[in-house]
């Protein structure tokens, strides 16, 4: 076995060499050609001709001359300012327009064109309370409350009960809340202000009453 492998290994080296030998022989392609050295050109620089600048003129500024004014000083000194004169005070007696509130001015004792003084502003009164000979006054305007919104989506009713002062003309003048609910108060307050009544009458004169009024809020309406 041995001696087979010797065999078979020699014929086999044999046959490369043989092969690497005759290769060459019969080639036919050409060799390339071997590669050409590098080679430098010198760059000779171009001289670029001057170009002449030429400077713009400048605008010849105008010059400005500045004239002096001559100063003069005066040779006397003005007069000090002379006090100021106060205008004569009118003389009453022989003004035929003027004159005070409520006193005669003019010639002679009693005078005339007397101003005479504006008439006093009358002294407000105050309300009286209804009851005794005082009958509490008939609503003649009546304006219904407006539900809230808040209090109907909060199922809420009940009774606002107020204390109105009514003045001479009949009309709404004050309003106090004395018991009632805080989501009701501000809507029967709004519609009571624009109710109406009959004027009060105490000895033949118109007077302010005090009275209480009831508004109610149902939810059964």
């Amino acid at each position: 076995m041995r001696t087979w492998t010797l065999v078979v290994s020699v014929f086999a080296h044999a046959a490369v060499v043989a092969a690497i030998l005759v290769a060459p022989i019969f080639a036919t392609a050409d060799l390339p050609d071997p590669r050409r050295p590098l080679t430098f050109e010198a760059i000779i620089p171009i001289e670029t001709p001057t170009i002449p600048v030429t400077t713009r003129p400048q605008p010849a500024q105008p010059s400005t001359i500045t004239q002096s004014i001559p100063r003069i000083e005066p040779t006397e000194l003005p007069p000090p300012d002379a006090p100021p004169i106060e205008p004569p005070l009118p003389v009453i007696g022989a003004c035929d327009s003027c004159g005070v509130v409520g006193v005669p001015i003019g010639d002679g004792a009693g005078g005339h064109d007397v101003i005479a003084a504006p008439p006093p502003m009358p002294a407000r009164k105050d309300p009286v309370p209804v009851g005794g000979v005082i009958r509490p006054p008939t609503r003649v305007v009546y304006v219904e409350p407006v539900y809230p919104q808040i209090a109907l989506a909060a199922r809420v009713q009940g009774t606002v009960i107020l204390q109105a002062v009514i003045d001479e003309q009949g009309s709404v003048r004050e309003l106090r809340v004395l018991r009632g609910h805080p989501l009701l108060d501000a809507a029967a307050m709004q519609a009571v202000a624009k109710w109406q009544f009959t004027p009060t009458l105490l000895n033949g004169t118109t007077v302010p009453v005090v009275m209480t009024v009831t508004v109610s809020f149902s939810l059964t309406k």
